[in-house]
């Protein structure tokens, strides 16, 4: 039994090791914890967990049967998404992020913009104006 866990130790670090090479700069991302049926592989950035087993060697990994379910359901949520948008680009009706403003809506912005130009230009013209009048120097007083 001792020398059956001692090969399947070198069994999975042998294949372990390429995939440490392979992803050298992320080390780690998995943790291989040894199960009663095989192994678990944690994926440290998504949370994901996939169960492993050893069979002639050779290390096969799965996902967790509630991940799958919810990996499968995702999908189908966003090749229902994919389809929905393909059919709205091949009417034209493509999705808007908001819809455009009226005309009525635009004179009405275009409007409030004009009186504060206008209003801004003035007070420009009364500062020039201002700068432009000669200063009287005040005289003093010699009486």
């Amino acid at each position: 039994m001792l020398i059956r866990k001692a090969v399947l130790g070198l069994a999975v670090l042998s294949l372990a090791t390429p995939a440490t090479v392979a992803q050298e700069a992320n080390t780690e991302r998995y943790t291989l914890e040894k199960s009663d049926s095989g192994f678990v592989r944690l994926d440290r950035q998504t949370g994901a967990v996939t169960l492993c087993t050893e069979d002639q060697g050779t290390l096969t990994c799965r996902m967790a049967a509630d991940e799958r379910a919810a990996y499968d359901e995702d999908l189908a949520r966003l090749e229902k998404r994919v389809e929905a948008l393909e059919r709205q680009l091949a009417d034209g009706t493509a999705a808007r992020s908001g819809e455009l403003p009226s005309d009525a809506e635009i004179d009405r912005s275009i409007g409030i913009m004009e009186r504060f130009m206008r209003a801004f230009f003035n007070l420009v013209q009364e500062f020039q104006g201002a700068e432009e009048q000669p200063k009287q120097e005040a005289i003093p007083d010699r009486t």
